[in-house]
């Protein structure tokens, strides 16, 4: 018969029972003294290891990680557009099949990026520069850095950039968008190993890091990556945030050349142990398993040194004369009307293909075939027997660059192509027998223009910088061959001659229509770095700015217009300078009737504030009849407090008659700033962007008077068209 055991006897053998247990389990922990020991060694290695900050190896890591990706992703690019290329020449004289894989194989992959990387997440699309604006301003994107986007965007990009010069598209947007995931993921691991609370600014600092080096692994040039991303991420930064991008930035280009260094010399080694058996390389050979033959004119070797990303042999002994300014000012006054014309063209297709009605349901319902419709348009025009042979449909869009800086005159070389060119050489892609280098060059300008336009309305992940890189670049070869030609011996007929080289103008051509697009004067250090060419600095500076003066006057740009386009919650800069903005004054502007609560008010005033709006806070003040603020109270803190118990349990007819106010029950907090009626635009403006504000309100003589948001700030700059 068993006796019941007291309450007190029973809790004590249950407590005996527990700590059995645990030590009992705690003693069949292997080599408990050899694990303590461990243990204390490797904290004792953290701590001297995070002495000089813990920050120096996480942006190490993050410059390594991103550069070795980034040249992972070059070489898969490179070979497989390598195969496309075999494929296309192996298939023999008959047109039909030459069309097909000429045309298929862009648009599979097309197809593919855009159906895995849409199935994965939704944000892969596009660049993400527009969208990572908006969270470095503060604004919560959910699920847009999360690492699981990280596979689908590698994947989408690798296939989009194998499309090649078809679908004419880049990697630097996307990249930046892949740098910053990574950021956001390593910056969690550093919570972790640090052990300390998750900071909100040091979240920020990664990711301003990040921005410099997704540029600087695609260009290798740190300085300018750095320069760039400031330039078209950050309306306002942090001094203190300049040696955290520079030095992963630094870190992301010196890796990724080092890597192209190796894979110039394994390429080497393995050409040199094969004999050139056949004339025509086999796929081994292709996949660089096996090489039987030097590489194809349409291949271009990586540096064999830490050098230029983009070599050019130009001339610095005597690289431009003073006079050829004027030709370098009217370079960029062309640039920036151009610039002007392509970014008010590109916001309206994005706004029409959005509103027509058979577009935006293929959008909303089947992306791949509009991506298939799409690309195969732009294939069937790039097409080399047909209009692609007046493009140079035939080069990547890394030999566009580098034909498009050849050092040699191009028109002197068409004259005498017999005894001076070699067989296979890229410039030769833009000499037509019936159109001339000056005939492909504009039918070039001509049909990229539109096609580059149709391109960015593809759902797929794709960089933009890079096509009006080249286009800028040819804008400039053109104009140089043609002052060339009007100056054979230069601008100085007397003396001994001092030709004009048209690969300055390419320089100065891509800088300045690439940073007109953008809004950037980083772009000529950019030039500079990626070619290791400084002999053309100044007047390709000179024309950026001119260029910029025009478009910047003009069209907001290229990533603000994806953001008015998108609708995201962005503050546009205020372009307008004229002294009548100033004078706009935040009464003009603010929101009158904020809804208010009293320090005295209860249950039912509560309720009824609630109800009428959906404010994240709201403002308290002193009584109903002083309506001097005194702080905010959170809507969080509201729905507690109605949900206290005394009010969920009290009779429906007794709530109303429970004293508790809101003073007496809810923190109020103080506020930290607000903005006089006086206030102006402008000054409003840059406090919303520097502190990342998201409402204020307006007090006059301390009394509570109006409120002001993102929305009324956007409202009154014109949404971003430059009014006001």
């Amino acid at each position: 018969m068993e006796h019941p055991i007291p309450g007190g006897l029973r809790g004590e053998k249950e407590e005996e029972e527990e700590e059995r247990v645990l030590v009992s389990e705690h003693s069949w922990r292997p080599c408990p003294t050899a694990r303590r020991r461990v243990r204390g060694c490797l904290e004792w290695v953290k701590r001297q290891l995070f002495r000089v900050g813990e920050d120096w190896y996480f942006l190490f890591i993050l410059g390594v990680l991103m550069a070795t990706i980034s040249f992972t992703m070059d070489i898969i690019i490179t070979r497989l557009h390598a195969a496309h290329m075999w494929l296309y020449r192996e298939i023999g004289d008959i047109g039909v099949l030459k069309y097909l894989s000429w045309t298929l194989y862009p648009m599979a992959l097309a197809a593919f990026s855009t159906g895995f990387s849409q199935s994965i997440t939704p944000h892969s699309g596009g660049s993400g520069i527009p969208e990572l604006k908006t969270i470095l301003m503060g604004v919560v994107l959910e699920d847009y850095l999360a690492i699981q986007n990280f596979g689908a965007k590698v994947v989408g990009l690798t296939c989009t950039l194998t499309c090649g010069s078809t679908v004419f598209l880049g990697k630097v947007g996307p990249y930046v968008h892949l740098s910053a995931m990574a950021a956001e993921y390593l910056g969690k691991m550093r919570t972790t190993v640090v052990r300390e609370y998750e900071n909100k600014f040091k979240q920020h600092e990664m990711l301003v890091a990040a921005q410099a080096v997704g540029v600087a692994t695609v260009f290798g040039a740190p300085i300018s990556g750095v320069l760039f991303s400031i330039e078209v991420m950050s309306p306002h930064f942090a001094v203190r945030d300049y040696w955290r991008g520079f030095f992963a930035a630094t870190c992301g280009a010196f890796m990724f050349r080092v890597l192209a260094v190796f894979n110039s010399e394994q390429g080497k080694a393995g050409q040199g142990g094969c004999a050139p058996s056949s004339p025509l390389p086999s796929l081994r050979g292709i996949f660089g398993v096996l090489t039987t033959n030097p590489s194809p004119s349409f291949l271009s070797p990586l540096p064999e040194t830490i050098a230029a990303v983009f070599k050019s042999d130009l001339k610095i002994d005597f690289p431009f004369d003073l006079l050829e300014t004027l030709f370098f000012l009217i370079l960029g006054t062309i640039c920036g009307i151009v610039a002007c014309a392509y970014l008010f063209c590109q916001r309206w297709m994005m706004v029409a293909v959005k509103k027509n009605r058979l577009t935006a349901k293929l959008l909303a319902t089947d992306k791949s075939v509009y991506t298939v419709l799409v690309v195969l348009l732009l294939a069937s025009i790039t097409f080399p027997p047909g209009l692609g042979q007046l493009m140079a449909s035939r080069l990547t869009m890394k030999e566009y660059l580098t034909s498009l800086f050849d050092n040699r005159t191009w028109g002197l070389l068409a004259l005498n192509a017999s005894g001076v060119a070699k067989p296979g050489e890229l410039w030769q892609e833009w000499d037509h027998p019936s159109a001339t280098i000056y005939g492909t060059l504009t039918f070039f300008l001509l049909m990229k223009f539109w096609m580059l336009i149709l391109a960015t309305t593809l759902p797929l992940p794709a960089g933009y910088f890079m096509p009006i890189f080249i286009y800028g670049a040819a804008i400039g070869r053109l104009i140089g061959e043609v002052v060339a030609l009007l100056f054979p011996r230069g601008l100085y007929s007397e003396g001994p001659p001092r030709p004009i080289i048209p690969a300055g103008y390419a320089l100065a051509g891509a800088a300045a229509f690439s940073g007109s697009v953008t809004h950037a004067v980083s772009t000529a250090l950019l030039v500079c770095e990626a070619t290791g060419h400084l002999g053309h600095i100044l007047p390709t500076v000179l024309a950026v700015l001119v260029a910029n003066a025009i478009s910047q006057k003009n069209q907001p740009s290229f990533y603000d217009a994806g953001i008015i386009v998108k609708k995201l919650p962005y503050l546009p800069p205020i372009r307008s300078r004229h002294i009548a903005s100033y004078r706009v004054v935040v009464e003009k502007f603010m929101e009158r009737q904020v809804v208010a609560l009293a320090k005295g008010d209860g249950f039912q005033e509560v309720l009824v504030a609630l109800d009428a709006s959906a404010d994240a806070e709201y403002p308290v003040v002193e009584s109903t009849g002083s309506p001097t603020l005194v702080g905010t109270v959170s809507r969080s803190q509201l729905v507690t407090f109605l949900q206290s118990p005394e009010h969920t349990q009290a009779p429906q007819g007794e709530k109303l008659a429970i004293t508790g106010t809101l003073g007496d029950n809810c923190a109020i907090e103080p506020i930290m700033l607000q903005f006089s009626p006086w206030t102006s635009l402008h000054q409003a403006y840059h406090l919303f962007q520097l502190l990342k504000l998201q409402r204020v309100f307006v007090t006059h003589s301390g009394e509570l008077v109006g409120a002001v948001s993102r929305a009324e700030v956007r409202g009154e700059n014109g949404g971003g068209k430059g009014e006001g």
